[in-house]
């Protein structure tokens, strides 16, 4: 077999493992798209988190689309004159797996799941999505997901994952507290003190960074923490997250 004629056929294998698990609702790029402002009352409690500054881009590499990243496409970005160090969808994959997994989600407590990337595109994720586990598989469904808009369930008309309007603010509850997260914090938090002095009904919103280098710069948080005197990674930060509200909400 060739070496174009494997590759296409690697390409199809993704894309073939990843609707296995989710299936992608074909819509044209001009259709309008359901918004749902606020996934829950703002005196239901819970937790909603956003993923700021996600690289999520796909582009056509040879015959097919493919989500870039710095380890298959580095020659391609700097053709096109881009730096590859900033392409870094892996850290998206490993934050949503972190939060999905949690007991925190698998007891109800996750109200409402949102990634924004560089492209400034919003993504709107159900809480019930099981994400594909490989990364390769990841790819082939975000793929799916910005050409089509959006994925359902294979057994129900439940959409999954889909493309929101902006700004992310219209899909948070009224009250809700919001905490972005970053090492160049001015100041350090022991989070589960921090959470503690909110109150239990009020609606807690994380934001936190899912790119490689930098930080999150938006308007619509009401405190900027650190949760460590040391830079941690977007699945490290979001772990020390989920493990207080646990232990806040006894979840065990």
């Amino acid at each position: 077999m060739g070496g174009k004629e494997k590759r296409k056929r690697e390409a199809e294998e993704v894309a073939e493992d990843s609707e296995e698990e989710v299936v992608a609702e074909e819509e044209a790029s001009t259709a309008p798209i359901d918004v749902e402002k606020s996934l829950a009352p703002a005196d239901d409690g819970g937790v909603w988190f956003v993923l700021e500054k996600a690289s999520l881009e796909a582009a056509k590499v040879g015959k097919n689309y493919q989500l870039l990243n710095c380890d298959d496409h580095a020659n391609f970005l700097r053709k096109h004159k881009r730096d590859p160090a900033q392409y870094r969808p892996d850290i998206t994959h490993q934050a949503l797996l972190a939060i999905l997994d949690s007991p925190m989600n698998k007891a109800g407590k996750l109200k409402g799941l949102y990634v924004h990337t560089e492209k400034n595109v919003l993504i709107q994720i159900n809480p019930h999505i099981r994400i594909p586990r490989t990364f390769k598989r990841f790819c082939g469904l975000m793929v799916q997901l910005l050409q089509k808009l959006v994925i359902r369930a294979t057994n129900g008309p439940d959409k999954l994952m889909k493309v929101v309007k902006q700004p992310v603010t219209r899909h948070l509850p009224l009250g809700a507290r919001r905490i972005g997260m970053s090492y160049s914090a001015p100041k350090v938090v022991q989070l589960r003190e921090y959470i503690t002095a909110s109150k239990e009904t009020t609606p807690l919103v994380f934001v936190v960074g899912a790119m490689s280098h930098g930080k999150i710069e938006v308007d619509y948080i009401d405190d900027l923490v650190a949760v460590s005197q040391y830079p941690l990674s977007a699945m490290w930060a979001i772990a020390r997250i989920c493990n207080s509200l646990e232990s806040q909400w006894n979840i065990v």
